[in-house]
């Protein structure tokens, strides 16, 4: 599974009010959502991402509270991965449970703003073409990666029960 992308850089302690406002919390629209992605920090985010960039921050991204609707306004404005030094728990539940691919990658700071990156989840690889390296990360579980394919954790689940019924 290999995802390319240009880079929209953020710190440390990125929270879900910081990533979808509480006032948008009544909306289950993954696309109204993904319009007011990050509006808290730059009105403008959502606005700039182009389908398949990817998010690059600091530590403990996705803090705050358990709500799903975090992950699906990242989706939903069209980021493709998520990086990170590391995550709130609940947020990386959430987010594989949604279909969003995030990765825990401690090297984020030699990652800049607007870098080109070419991430191999299977091999467990990031190549930054804007600045010709490569590092390595660890290999995106294979359970997992059928949970992203799928879009998410329901699907996955009705897909492996229509798969059985098939065999019976």
């Amino acid at each position: 599974m290999i995802i390319k992308g240009r880079v929209h850089k953020f710190g440390d302690n990125i929270n879900t009010d910081d990533i979808i406002p509480a006032k948008y919390l009544d909306s289950q629209d993954k696309v109204f959502l993904g319009s007011k992605c990050m509006e808290n920090i730059d009105a403008s985010f959502a606005k700039r991402i182009k389908k398949g960039d990817i998010i690059v921050a600091g530590k403990n991204f996705g803090c705050g509270s358990s709500r799903e609707h975090a992950s699906w306004a990242i989706k939903g404005c069209g980021i493709s991965l998520v990086i990170a030094k590391s995550f709130a728990r609940i947020f990386y539940r959430n987010s594989i449970n949604v279909g969003l691919p995030i990765l825990i990658f401690p090297y984020t700071d030699a990652i800049n703003n607007s870098d080109i990156l070419e991430v191999n989840l299977t091999k467990g690889e990031i190549k930054n073409i804007s600045q010709n390296r490569v590092y390595t990360c660890d290999k995106f579980p294979f359970f997992m990666r059928q949970i992203i394919n799928a879009g998410g954790v329901i699907a996955w689940i009705k897909g492996r029960k229509n798969a059985s019924h098939q065999k019976s």
